[in-house]
């Protein structure tokens, strides 16, 4: 029976694969759990037990390899081939997601791009053509995709998810202010910026409130 791996250990690992792969950039070749628990401000024993989940990878008092590490860490997210994209929703997220020049090096690649404007349908912005939104199902039942990005409006958010999940997508990127309902097996993630800053504003009022 396979290992059950915690979640929040496999949302560690990018975060990991990206240390390494600065350092790697740096010409670094070994690396410590203590320093690289320093970088991320992780502890030592919480990198070596997040990475014993998936084998042995370095000597202790010697360090890690940090490029075989690196090339571990990428095998295991899938990080070693290319994941095609369609995104839904061309408004000014979904422009800017399109002009975003970071997916491609880390091997991200939007492939479509889907809109129900008439403004947009039919431009091309970032390299891509935007089509009809009512030509989605038979243009993904063509092509094959990987990943879905959802930048439309709260109001037909879970539509849009549900038609991708009818598609065969199943992993999406969502992010649509919404808790969006998807059913076993299909992954998704939901970015919500907003949130994030009302999480900060707690911090920010507790310490106006301890400086009065």
């Amino acid at each position: 029976m396979p290992i059950e791996i915690p979640e929040v250990v496999i949302e560690r690992l990018p975060v990991y694969a990206r240390a390494l792969a600065d350092l790697e950039a740096q010409g670094r070749e070994v690396v410590s759990s203590q320093e690289l628990g320093e970088k991320l401000g992780v502890t030592p024993a919480q990198i070596r037990k997040d990475l014993s989940y998936f084998g042995r990878f370095g000597k202790q008092g010697r360090g890690y390899n940090v490029r075989r590490l690196s090339e571990h860490l990428r095998h295991i997210l899938g990080l070693d081939r290319t994941w095609d994209m369609v995104l839904i929703g061309v408004g000014p997220l979904g422009q800017a997601i399109l002009h975003y020049g970071g997916f491609a090096p880390q091997g991200f690649r939007v492939v479509e791009a889907f809109d129900a404007s008439p403004a947009v349908i039919g431009r091309t912005i970032g390299g891509i053509v935007v089509r009809d939104v009512r030509d989605l199902k038979q243009r993904l039942a063509e092509r094959k995709v990987d990943i879905g990005i959802v930048a439309v409006p709260a109001a037909v958010a879970q539509e849009v998810i549900d038609t991708l999940v009818e598609c065969g997508i199943k992993a999406i990127l969502n992010y649509a202010p919404i808790a969006a309902q998807v059913p076993p097996g299909v992954h998704i993630r939901r970015v919500d910026p907003v949130l994030e800053l009302q999480s900060m504003t707690y911090y920010l009022k507790s310490q106006d409130g301890a400086a009065k």
